[in-house]
């Protein structure tokens, strides 16, 4: 066997048998937990990063200039010296604050975060705490997970694709790292061999691949070009299994292999699932390279102390991109909701000109649900695109019940009679013995006689939902029993549950919807004949056919908010207070998402064994930006995080394909019966145009200084700046409010009165002419000065918007400023008010 594979079991175990001895003392001085200790002493992107910080973002250069971009990265790689120091460091500091006491570091942060993870008690981290050279002592949390047709309905192959020469140069030397479970690397969507073209590995980029049993040498490629994992938090918890989780950067889940190829899997992938084949996959950037780290497993989702580390080694690495479909387990408490170490380490990201996008969350519909909090996050919601899959079965009174299921249809509409499992039970089984019965788990329990021909009707209960119970086995159970196919029936104990269509091999349906599924059951206990005397059934009267559901349907209604998206606006701290901030930044297609599954993926039992899967969730959004991010940054190589976040926003569409405003889902139960138009705090700026995104005319830029600014703005924040930064307030020679910062939205918690702020768009096309229009939030007056203005490419222009109170109210209002230029180029500002005060209420 691999040796590697047995040094990390050995490292498993001996981590194991440690927190054995640190925790075998029962009281509570001697409970032990994962703490993240900062220093103050600057990390190293802050020293190495300047020039990154410095680069002109509206340059549009050639390609090749990209070297320029990462030569503070390239001048760290340089410095792995520095590695070893700064680990000395942190080694040497621990040793002489917990002199002769155990304890076990797990990680050393060099990179955006100069510090370290260390397993101690909270005596022991009391005593870190009170060191002068030690910044911050934060508590380890816990964090969670939250195509083929999504190219076309966002008008890639003939938009954007086309801009940069093709598919097959789409993404070209944009590396992307995904902070996830992993990848399956022998999943097509990740191959090198697809295309003629030689395929590099950016010069700038310096990250490695693992070798273990289960990643083997040659896992990684010129697409793959580096793949590792990070999970000492979890295994310090005595929570990991390395069966189950695999020590490896090998995907057990399926979630990150899903997540990778949404953003930059490669093209004409067939999509094959239960023997039916369902178009071909591509990512939204095939031609670029993949990083993978690592941080999530299936068994207990992740920590923060191992997703810190997991960024910190992607920034060093060189990415251009991370995207994160994960979100905190809960909103980070203290002074602000930004002050958390995934959040700050974000930051030191940004400032070494990484973008970074977030899925927002899938705890939606409430208001202030959000997940994803600072405004250098680029933030993604979920919405629905046009595809869906409709499966139905009509009933011999001529009723048709639609449901769900990727199934094929019953023979030339032949109708088949029903039987419902728990009429079909054998003479040993009763549901007294199993009250589950009905749901059609075990062949072994019914006649096969009865149902032979036949279509078996099941339970589908809150079992499924746990999984507990699945449509695997009740498919199994039907095949085992010569069944003709299964009908599914929705317990009315499952309210607002929202299924994926269910691949499935034989004749099959669904009816999601409690109350169709009374209809189906009153129509088949009504067609029942029995004994007049020992009321047995004599006759089973009821029939019906199943149309399938394999052929896609489009619906020109799309895109639609989904209900699980986390809404606005976004909770500043543990208070609910609301931020200045926009959150989210858009929407993107997160709904029935096609993408690849890992081989041993069991995140969805449906799936296992399947090389793709159908997915829904802001984690299946947040891939898509990442993607078409990435393409931004090809055809602009020197835009920073913020031009980029920019050209997304200020082109994202307000309208579905029908030319309506995009409406927003507002339920849980019945969520397609609960829709109205969608505000800034449902969609953000809108839903993403990845075409228009790629020639925005103006953009408006913030820096890594404008964000420290920011912070420093927040009452009392100077002390956990420094402890996060190293850096002091008073470098900054003034401090601004969230409304403030030079972002493509204004969003204003408490208007008192009157507020002025300013924004500054600096022109990226050619010379150009802009007139300036805009809708006033209810119970505000906006005036906007220039209403007009020109200006030269490269040239920067100040745009002054007053908002003025004209009615006292606590509901959030909403407006929009449109820049309409005289070369085509549209830009859309989302306003937000929320509190506004007209008049002084203690002088009124």
């Amino acid at each position: 066997m691999d040796r590697v594979y047995w040094v990390q079991l050995l490292v498993v175990f001996c981590l194991g048998l440690f927190v054995g001895i640190l925790c075998q003392n029962d009281s509570d001085s001697s409970i032990t937990a994962v703490y993240i200790v900062t220093l103050k002493q600057a990390p190293a992107a802050h020293y190495y990063g300047e020039l990154k910080k410095e680069t002109n973002v509206f340059n549009h250069g050639s390609p090749h200039r990209r070297k320029n971009l990462h030569g503070p990265r390239n001048k760290w790689i340089s410095h792995q010296s520095s590695d070893s120091y700064i680990t000395r460091v942190h080694d040497s500091l621990l040793r002489r604050v917990l002199r002769g006491e155990k304890y076990l570091k797990l990680y050393s942060y060099h990179y955006l975060i100069n510090g370290f993870a260390v397993l101690v008690t909270s005596q022991q981290a009391d005593k870190l705490s009170r060191r002068r050279e030690v910044a911050n002592v934060v508590l380890d949390f816990s964090v969670r997970t939250a195509t083929t047709h999504t190219p076309q309905f966002l008008g890639l192959p003939k938009g954007a694709w086309l801009k940069e020469g093709g598919y097959e140069t789409a993404g070209e030397g944009i590396v992307i790292g995904f902070i996830d479970t992993g990848i399956d690397p022998t999943h097509p969507s990740f191959s090198d061999d697809l295309s003629k073209n030689s395929y590099p590995v950016p010069s700038h980029f310096s990250g490695i691949c693992e070798v273990t049993r289960d990643f083997p040498s040659g896992s990684c490629n010129r697409k793959l070009i580096a793949a590792r994992h990070f999970a000492a938090s979890a295994i310090t918890r005595g929570i990991f299994n390395s069966t189950q989780d695999y020590a490896s950067p090998f995907d057990g889940d399926g979630h990150g292999t899903h997540t990778a190829s949404v953003a930059a899997g490669n093209h004409g992938i067939p999509v094959i699932v239960a023997g039916h084949h369902f178009g071909n996959a591509s990512g939204m950037a095939p031609r670029s390279h993949i990083a993978v780290y690592k941080a999530l497993y299936k068994s207990f989702g992740g920590f923060a102390a191992d997703v810190v580390a997991a960024i910190d080694q992607a920034a060093q690495d060189g990415v251009d991109i991370i995207s994160l479909s994960i979100t905190p387990n809960r909103r980070p408490p203290g002074l602000a909701t930004f002050f958390n170490p995934i959040d700050m380490a974000l930051l030191s990201a940004v400032k070494a000109g990484i973008f970074v996008v977030q899925a927002a969350g899938n705890t939606g519909p409430s208001p202030k649900s959000m997940s994803s909090f600072s405004p250098w996050i680029f933030t993604v919601g979920a919405a629905c695109h046009d595809r869906v899959y409709i499966n139905s079965i009509t009933l011999g009174n001529n009723v048709t019940i639609t449901g769900v299921g990727l199934a094929p249809g019953t023979d030339n509409d032949t109708m088949y009679t029903l039987i419902s499992a728990l009429h079909a039970l054998n003479n040993d089984t009763t549901v007294t013995d199993d009250m589950y019965v009905g749901e059609c788990q075990d062949s072994s329990n019914f006649n096969q006689d009865l149902v032979q021909g036949k279509l078996l009707i099941c339970s589908y209960s809150i079992r499924f939902v746990l999984g507990l119970s699945t449509i695997k086995q009740a498919l199994e159970t039907a095949k085992n029993l010569s069944a003709t196919g299964v009908v599914f029936y929705m317990d009315p104990f499952v309210i607002g549950f929202q299924l994926n269509p269910i691949p499935m091999r034989m004749s099959g349906i669904i009816i999601s919807s409690p109350d169709d599924s009374k209809i189906l059951l009153k129509y088949y206990n009504s067609s029942l004949e029995r004994d007049e005397f020992s009321k047995k059934i004599t006759r089973f009267g009821a029939v019906a056919s199943i149309s399938g559901g394999l052929k896609a349907n489009y619906n020109s209604s799309a895109p639609v908010i989904m209900y699980y998206s986390a809404r606005g606006p976004d909770p500043e701290d543990s208070l609910l207070d609301d931020a200045d901030i926009l959150k989210p930044n858009l929407v993107a297609p997160g709904n029935f998402i096609w993408a690849a599954w890992s081989s041993l993926g069991t995140d969805s039992v449906e799936f296992q064994g399947e090389n793709f899967a159908m997915m829904s969730g802001t984690s299946m959004a947040a891939p898509h930006v990442a993607g078409l991010a990435a393409l931004i940054k090809q055809r602009f190589p020197n835009f920073s995080p913020s031009a980029i976040a920019s050209a997304l926003s200020t082109t994202a569409s307000l309208y579905d394909k029908n030319g309506g405003p995009i409406l927003a889902q507002r339920s849980y139960a019945n969520p397609e019966l609960n829709k109205s138009p969608a505000t800034p705090f449902d969609m953000g700026s809108g839903f993403v145009n990845a075409t228009a995104a790629l020639d925005p005319g103006l953009i408006f830029d913030s820096s890594y200084n404008d964000y420290m600014s920011f912070l420093c703005g927040i009452n009392g924040s100077g002390p956990v700046i420094f402890n996060y930064t190293g850096q002091n307030c008073w470098m900054y020679n003034s401090t601004i409010n969230g409304a403030d910062l030079n972002l493509p939205s204004v969003t204003i918690s408490k208007l008192d009165q009157c507020r002025t702020v300013q924004r500054t768009v600096v022109n990226i096309a050619g010379n150009e002419t802009y007139s300036v229009g805009w809708s006033a939030p209810y119970g505000v007056a906006v005036k906007v000065a220039p209403t007009h203005f020109s200006i030269a490419s490269g040239e920067k222009q100040v745009l002054n918007i007053i908002f003025s109170a004209i009615m006292n109210s606590t509901t959030a209002s909403f407006g929009r400023i449109g820049l309409f230029g005289s070369q085509g180029h549209v830009l859309n500002i989302p306003l937000a008010v929320i509190l506004k005060i007209s008049y002084n209420i203690t002088n009124g």
